[in-house]
């Protein structure tokens, strides 16, 4: 695990999947077409806490949806790029915006399209319930499954491994 801490220690940006990351994969779509999706409430504060910190969020997707744009906004989050079935040019666009190297970014994947990502950041993060492939690509693997707080833990590893969570959450008891 220390290992881990080294490699969390320098990140400057944490790039989430959304579908199977940020929540649990399942898509619930009505017959208006309009697609649903369920957040975990916990998942949002912590990214929350990670940008006051002084990290980047971003979100790289394959599918598009309102509701991604509204969650997204609702956390303060900038860097959302959806519809991007090819996650390798988002990424690199991305990297080019912040001007950030590989080594100063994590990624955290659920499945063989996150891939392309995964293999050449600095922190390679893969939820409890990833494809087998993803887990084995990973630099660490969550407690948790997709949607069920993966997102959380992800922001307090690179908070702590930055000396920075116990100060973060000091602040609700005070």
């Amino acid at each position: 695990m220390q290992d881990i801490y080294r490699k969390a220690e320098g990140i400057r940006l944490v790039i989430f999947d959304v579908d199977g990351v940020l929540t649990d994969g399942s898509l619930f779509i009505g017959d208006d077409g309009q697609e649903y999706k369920a957040f975990h409430s916990k998942d949002g504060h912590g990214m929350v806490m990670l940008q006051h910190s002084g990290v980047q969020i971003a979100i790289i997707t394959g599918r598009t949806s309102e509701v991604v744009r509204i969650r997204m906004a609702s956390l303060g989050i900038e860097h959302v790029y959806q519809g991007k079935r090819e996650k390798l040019p988002a990424y690199e666009e991305l990297k080019h915006a912040t001007g950030l190297d590989d080594a100063q970014i994590a990624y955290v994947g659920d499945d063989v399209v996150d891939l392309p990502v995964m293999t050449r950041v600095g922190l390679a993060i893969a939820v409890q319930d990833a494809h087998a492939l993803a887990k084995r690509h990973a630099h660490w693997v969550t407690p948790s499954g997709g949607g069920r707080g993966a997102a959380r833990e992800v922001c307090e590893l690179v908070m702590d491994a930055q000396g920075k969570l116990q100060g973060l959450l000091q602040a609700y008891t005070d």
